[in-house]
């Protein structure tokens, strides 16, 4: 089959094998933290010290991860001429830019910080503090940009148009548990597009797709762009 329009959304699966955490997997993040404490506008409320000392260390550990195969095979498609391919993201790490690619961050990036009152973004530095101040607006609201659960992720209006006229629909290393991107196969299949599942295992939503690939990222999405491109 002949793709134009390439979609290609990445989970946390992807980055695993750069050495960094999943999140729902036994052993992953969410088994060591709890998420109200560490990813919720409430917790950071509540203890801003917590909340910016266990983002510092995401964001030390992302800064020595690098990119591996999947993340370059990725790249490679995103360069080729005769596919338009899009990445949308749900990881807040930045290995895909590493790879070569440009990608839609939709949950936000370690590396940038965000006033909560202004809605200024700059470069973070390696550590953040509860007394940081706004380089915009001066006022010690500073936060990860990163998007917490019960917050609106970013890109959503583009993201809708994507996928109303996208050709492939590609959904790499995903638990498909986490909305609104968990929904994104089923409206690229209302508007026609054939869907792909690339996952170490099948995840609870793999029937929703026409294919499923099953196996580690590194392999199996190198394999996948090159039959897709040959």
């Amino acid at each position: 089959m002949n793709f134009r329009t390439i979609t290609i959304l990445t989970g946390a699966g992807i980055s695993a094998e750069s050495g960094l955490g999943t999140f729902r997997d036994e052993g992953g993040l969410w088994s060591r933290y709890s998420l109200k404490e560490v990813a919720t506008p409430e917790g950071f409320a509540a203890d801003p010290h917590k909340v910016h000392g266990f983002y510092n260390a995401r964001r030390a550990n992302a800064a020595e991860a690098l990119p591996n195969a999947a993340h370059h095979a990725i790249a490679r498609l995103q360069e080729d001429p005769r596919h338009d391919t899009m990445v949308i993201t749900q990881n807040v790490d930045r290995l895909h830019e590493a790879a070569g690619s440009r990608a839609l961050h939709m949950h936000g990036e370690l590396a940038r910080a965000l006033c909560a009152v202004c809605g200024h973004r700059w470069d973070a530095p390696a550590e953040m503090a509860p007394g940081d101040a706004c380089p915009a607006c001066a006022t010690t609201a500073t936060r990860p940009d990163v998007v917490w659960f019960g917050e609106m992720p970013y890109h959503l209006p583009e993201i809708d148009q994507r996928l109303a006229r996208t050709d492939l629909f590609v959904a790499i290393g995903t638990s498909g548990q986490v909305h609104p991107a968990a929904g994104f196969v089923e409206e690229a299949w209302m508007h026609g597009a054939h869907c792909v599942e690339i996952n170490l295992e099948p995840s609870e939503i793999a029937g929703l797709f026409h294919e499923t690939v099953n196996g580690p990222a590194s392999e199996a999405v190198p394999l996948w762009v090159d039959r897709l491109i040959g």
